[in-house]
Order: structure tokens, then C-alpha cells, then sequence
């Protein structure tokens, strides 16, 4: 009997068991429940990776996962999740990195819906996978390498087709703060590159010549088409201009539709392109949209800049391509670029260490550049900005002079940082992905280092921005609609990346008119408040914060964007500024022949949701240090007193902060609790939500370990 066809899905998993050299491939079917990405990962994971296995051990696995409509035409359908036990943060719970690229897009169409890795090396090897064709091959020349060292040297031997997403020294050296990167800057972080380290494992080397089975490619292009041309903003699904244009209704200065007459490409190959005011309806502009190198860096980037470029299947170009000799000169690499928080680490720094140094000059983007290309070619992560937060604390603090060898101090000279000397930073980087002093302790994270160096205390200060005392620092948390923000800032394991809010909150519409969405969305205009002026948690605040979680882990299971995804806005005045909330649900049925609502695909993210708070709950400790621990309210949605006792002149719900209050903020996680089923008291899973969310497994395992309430 011939095999029946795989829409969406390659329809098989790869599995490479490091240790034993073996080979093998399974059937995605099992896992479709969880629909694929990080859903998928994470019941690998629940299933495979016992509570308390040593992230760095053998036992250990890591996963990488794409969805039914990676690489299937829709569009921003690129991303990747890498799914593998903390190396930073208390007890060493599931976490998930979420990396663009190229690297989904190869895997899916070599023919894998995952790929897992398991055992460890006892030498070093990379993966060489080319469709069905599989091989553990010696890295040994290229351990050592840098990121993009190894990229290039890879490439030329295997297939420069081929997609590599590799480590750099800091993992090879175990550091907690370490990457993968492909694809030159696109970074998955979360500890992941140390845990490549472990199993002595360097690099994916994935080259794919596949295709993804699509039930009908006609509305696929249909569906995209109209997405483009009426739907879809800029990055973030900012879906005004920055600036005031003939075409434009409204526009607003915080905009990342920052394009503009007059501001070009200034170095684009062939002569500076002018990007103009693309206009929604234009499909051949949008990706001129976002001019995101001048908004990160300043008008100085301009004349660096080669283009903006993105993803896998992304219209939206928010990844700045750069050229500036004088960074290689200092050290760092000629050609830079990224997007987001590592564009701009110099700010983070600043913003404590108060220097002259301005950002919009020469001298910012040097800082920020040569910074960017060091960490990325050490495959350094900077848990979204922590470490340069940190780095600027234990230098302002006093904390360096307190708890370096002074063999260590004899190395650095801090006022070479107001003196303008960004070259201290390659000399800092690089001692610290070596993984064998006293500063490089830093890069384990604040749960580690604030308690060998005596400073508990910095998790209280706003200035360090950490938002959970088990590690992690604020992703968009109550400066975004205050308790929504707060509260999903608790659900994960490490910063959440939830983009779903804070792309409404800064989408650039009028308030008034984002509160007449909200009441059609989320069930009432009271879901949001306008910046610094909250007021008390209600049920439809509840509603906005559980749609923020679950569209952002529907999205990395999909796997779609949610820099951008939900469509929940739209550029387009004859729509009345209303998005398609539908969309994914219209993109599902058309690439897998499934038809699903979209209520049953935002079941599925709650579904996924509750899988990891499971196995959350199994891994996390108790007091006594007993494993197992089911008091989630407690012992890990405890957000950090800075948020209730900053602006000291100022009480919570009156205008002008973003202070919360620590009983309404109680009453907000209650009600977040209570909508996804979870037990209000201590916030974890219970035996009927297990059931109604059809997790039987999952149900008697917790039950087996007394786990549940």
C-alpha cells in the first residue's frame, strides 16, 4: 500500500544518537497533537529528558523543530525552535530558542519536521545532512573556529547550498551564555550553544532540495497575495509610517515603518536605492517598509548600509546588512548587521555607565558593531541585553574591584570605555568565551553570578531590568499594558519573546481606535490602557494576556513570526485599520488540507502552553531541594520588587508610571491561571485541563508523581 501523501509535514523526524553513532528516523504523526516546532520539541522533551538531567550531560537532548508551514510559500514562515534544558537560570527547566534564517526552511526541505540530537561525542563532529543522506563527520579542523569562520569553511567543504548553524568558542567551552548561529547573525540562544558543546557536536550542515507537499497551492498564493497587498504592516506589524506622508492618515515617530523619501540604501551594490513611501497595496515595496538600521543605530547607519534583508519567506527585511571597514580594523568583522537587541548593545551599557559616547555618530556605531560581530562570531549570547546590563553594573557598582584576582583587574583598564576605546570589548568578549576566569562568570547569568559576587540586591533595581529572581530579564513586560506584560513575563522558563501585545501597543493607530479592537478582539475597550496609566486587572485584561501567550506559542510551533504574526491591525483605511485574525487558520487549511477554526488553533498554543508548565512543574525544586514542585504562583511566577516599589513618588493606577500593584497583581495571575485551566491557586496544570486539552499521558505521569492539586 503506497504511503498516503504529508501535507504541511515532512511526515518524519531525524534522530542522531552521538554517543553510539546511530542513525535513525521516526513518524511525525505521533506528535501532531502539538501541531510541530516548539510543540513537538517540547513532548520530545517531556517524554524523553527525565526532571533533573544535567543540561551539559549526555543525557540531554536538544531539538530542532520546524511546523507545517515552514518553507510552504506563507509568508514569515521561517523560524526555527531549539528546544533543550537552561544552562542559566534555577534548576535547569525546558527552554526554547527561536532563530530565523535559513536553517528551518533547509531542514523542512531536506525532509525532516525535527531533527534530534542525543549522547555526546567523544571527539568533535558535525552533522552533515543532505535530504535522506546523513553523516557524523570529524569537525576536528574546525573546532576552535568562529561562527562565521566555520560557516565559510563548511560551506566550501560540503555545499555552499548548504545552510550551517554552528558554534563558536563560547560554546565549545561550556560557557551558560552561548548561541547557534546561521546564516552569518541569526542567533538561537538560551544556552543551546553550550549544550551543542557538550555532545562535542559543532555544527548542521543542512542542505535540502526537497519540497513541502501543499494541499493547494493556489490559495496558498491567493491568501499571501492578499496578506501584502492589505493586511500586513512592517516589522512589528507597525502599520503606520513614521513620518507624515500624502498617503497616510495617521503616522507615528515611534513607527518601524521608517521609511522615507530621501533615505536610501546607501551602499547598495550598483548605487544608493531610495526607499521611498511604499504604500499599502504596493506588494513589490513592502520590503522597503522597514528601514530598521537607521532606526536601531541612527542616521549614521545610512551610509553603511548595503540593504535590509530578512528571513526565510519574509516580505519584511528587518535584519540591517552593513558594511563598515573601520569595525574590522578594530577587531571585529567588516560586514554586520542583526536585528533587534543585538544591533544596539551599546545603549544597554550606556544607559548605565552614562558615557559622552552618543549613539547617532561615528563613534556609536563602531561600539555597537564591533560588539554585535564579536559576540555572534563567539556564538556569545547576551540573554536580551542582560549581559551588557550587568557588564555596566559591575563596573558603576564597584563590583569588578570587589571580586576580580587582580591578575584579572591587571587586564582591563575600565576608563578606556570613556575614553572611547571600543577595542576593550574584543579583549573582554574574548576572555570571557574562554570560560576559565573569574569574570567570565558573568555569561553564566545574574542567578549565578549576583549570588557568588554578593549582589542580590541588583534584581530589585529597575536599572537591571530582571523580571523573574529565577534569571531572566523583562521581554516587553509592564511598560506593555502593565499586568498583561507582568504576567507573561512569569510563563516560560526565560524571557518569554512575546511580540503579540507589543505589537499592538506600538502599532502607531490612535488609542481610540486600538480600544475599539480590543473590545472587538478581546471582549471590551477596559483590555488595554493607555502607556503609564493603568488601571485595575479585569476579565478582558485576562483575555489579552492569555491571546498574547497563546498566539505567540501557536506561532513558534506553526512556525511563523511574531515579530509580526497576529494580523490583529492592518495598514489599509478601507479595511478600517482591522487585520485577519483568521489568516492562520486560512493558511493552515490551504498547506495541510486540515480544516481547523481558529479557536481550535489557539486550543492547541493553550495545549502547548500547559505541556511546558508540566514539565516545569516536574523539574522545578522545592524549598528543600526535593524535586518536583507544583507551586508555580510561588516558587516561579514571582516577579521582582522593583516593579511594585520604583517611582517612589508615584502610586500604582495613577498616570505617569508603570509601577503595579502587588495584590492586583495576584488577582491578574488568578485570572491568566483561570483561563487556561490551571489550578488558581498555584498555577499549574490540573487533571481535568490535562484532560480537556486531550493529555491523558501527561495527566497520569503528574499524578503518578503527586504533582497534581
Amino acid at each position: 500500500m503506497a504511503d498516503q501523501k504529508s501535507y504541511g509535514w515532512a511526515g518524519k523526524i531525524l534522530r542522531v544518537n552521538l554517543s553510539t553513532g546511530s542513525i535513525s528516523t521516526e513518524p511525525t504523526d505521533p506528535y501532531k497533537l502539538y501541531i510541530g516546532g516548539m510543540g513537538l520539541a517540547n513532548k520530545i522533551m517531556y517524554d524523553e529528558v527525565p526532571a533533573g538531567t544535567d543540561p551539559l550531560s549526555p543525557e540531554n537532548k536538544i531539538v530542532f523543530a520546524v511546523g507545517p508551514l515552514t518553507a510552504s510559500g506563507v509568508p514569515l514562515a521561517g523560524r526555527t525552535t531549539i528546544c533543550s534544558l537552561s544552562t542559566f537560570t534555577k534548576d535547569h527547566l525546558i527552554v526554547d530558542a527561536h532563530c530565523g534564517g535559513m536553517i528551518g526552511a533547509k531542514i523542512k526541505l531536506a525532509g525532516y519536521d525535527a531533527i534530534v540530537v542525543e549522547g555526546a561525542s567523544d571527539h568533535p563532529v558535525y552533522l552533515n545532512i543532505k535530504n535522506e543522506k546523513v553523516e557524523i563527520k570529524d569537525a576536528s579542523d574546525v573546532w576552535g573556529m568562529g561562527t562565521r569562520e566555520a560557516t565559510e569553511a563548511l560551506s566550501r567543504k560540503e555545499s555552499t547550498k548548504a545552510c550551517v548553524a554552528t558554534i563558536g568558542p563560547a560554546g565549545e567551552n561550556l560557557l551558560p551564555y552561548s548561541c547557534i548561529i546561521n546564516s552569518r547573525n541569526h542567533s538561537g540562544g538560551a544556552g543551546v550553544g553550550a549544550v551543542m558543546g557538550s555532545k562535542m557536536c559543532k555544527a548542521l550542515v543542512v542542505e535540502g532540495d526537497g519540497s513541502v507537499n501543499v494541499a493547494d497551492p493556489q490559495a496558498v498564493a491567493d491568501l499571501s497575495d492578499y496578506m501584502l497587498r492589505e493586511v500586513i504592516g512592517s516589522n512589528n506589524n507597525h502599520v503606520v509610517p513614521q513620518t507624515q506622508q500624502e498617503w497616510a492618515e495617521y503616522y507615528d515617530k515611534g513607527s518601524r515603518w521608517s521609511a522615507r523619501k530621501g533615505l536610501t540604501w546607501g551602499i547598495a551594490e550598483g548605487g544608493a536605492i531610495d526607499v521611498g513611501e511604499p504604500k499599502p497595496g504596493e506588494l513589490n515595496t513592502v520590503g522597503y517598509r522597514c528601514m530598521k538600521s537607521v532606526y536601531d543605530l541612527g542616521e549614521v547607519a545610512e551610509k553603511y548600509t548595503v540593504k535590509m534583508n530578512g528571513c526565510h519567506s519574509c516580505p519584511i527585511h528587518c535584519y540591517s546588512d552593513l558594511r563598515i571597514d573601520r569595525t574590522a580594523e578594530l577587531g571585529g568583522k567588516a560586514t554586520a548587521g542583526n536585528t533587534c537587541a543585538a544591533n544596539f548593545p551599546f545603549k544597554y551599557m550606556n544607559g548605565i555607565l552614562k558615557t559622552d559616547i552618543k549613539e547617532d555618530t561615528e563613534s556609536g556605531i563602531l561600539w555597537n558593531t564591533l560588539i554585535g560581530t564579536t559576540i555572534d562570531e563567539l556564538g556569545l549570547w547576551c540573554n536580551y541585553a542582560q549581559l551588557w546590563r550587568d557588564f555596566a553594573h559591575c563596573i558603576s557598582a564597584g563590583v569588578f574591584d570587589r571580586v576580580l584576582p587582580e591578575e584579572e583587574k591587571a587586564l582591563f583598564d575600565w576608563n578606556r570605555i570613556y575614553e572611547d576605546d571600543p577595542t576593550i570589548m574584543v579583549e573582554v568578549l574574548n576572555k570571557i568565551a574562554q570560560n576559565d576566569s573569574e569574570i567570565a562568570y558573568l555569561a553564566y547569568g545574574p542567578y549565578v553570578w549576583a549570588e557568588r559576587w554578593d549582589d542580590a540586591d541588583w534584581f530589585n533595581q529597575k536599572p537591571s531590568a530582571l523580571i523573574n529572581y529565577r534569571g531572566w530579564p523583562v521581554h516587553h513586560a509592564t511598560e506593555c499594558f502593565g499586568q498583561v506584560g507582568g504576567v507573561y513575563n512569569m510563563m516560560f522558563n526565560r524571557d518569554d519573546m512575546i511580540h503579540s501585545a507589543v505589537n499592538f501597543q506600538g502599532c502607531g493607530l490612535p488609542f481610540e481606535l486600538k480600544q475599539q479592537i480590543a473590545e472587538e478582539v478581546w471582549g471590551g475597550a477596559d483590555a488595554i490602557d493607555p502607556d503609564k496609566n493603568y488601571t485595575p486587572m479585569n476579565d478582558h485584561k485576562a483575555n489579552f494576556c492569555w491571546w498574547s501567550i497563546v498566539t505567540d506559542v501557536l506561532h513558534d510551533s506553526l512556525t511563523l513570526c511574531n515579530w509580526v504574526w497576529p494580523m490583529t491591525m492592518s495598514p489599509t483605511k478601507q479595511r478600517d485599520y482591522r487585520g485577519d485574525l483568521d489568516l492562520e487558520a486560512k493558511f493552515y487549511k490551504a498547506v495541510t488540507g486540515e480544516d481547523v477554526t481558529t479557536d481550535d488553533l489557539y486550543q492547541a498554543g493553550a495545549r502547548i502552553m500547559t505541556l511546558q508548565r508540566a514539565n516545569t512543574v516536574r523539574g522545578m525544586t522545592k524549598a528543600d531541594g526535593t524535586m518536583g514542585n507544583n507551586d508555580l504562583r510561588n516558587d516561579h511566577d514571582r516577579i521582582t520588587d522593583w516593579v511594585f516599589d520604583h517611582d517612589p513618588d508615584f502610586e500604582p493606577f495613577t498616570e505617569g508610571t508603570i509601577k503595579i500593584d502587588r495584590d492586583d497583581f495576584q488577582t491578574a495571575l488568578s485570572m491568566v491561571y483561570g483561563k487556561f485551566g490551571w489550578d488558581e491557586t498555584l498555577g499549574c496544570p490540573t487533571a481535568e485541563c490535562l484532560e480537556s486539552y486531550g493529555m491523558t499521558d501527561v495527566k497520569e505521569d503528574l499524578d503518578s508523581l503527586g504533582l497534581l492539586p
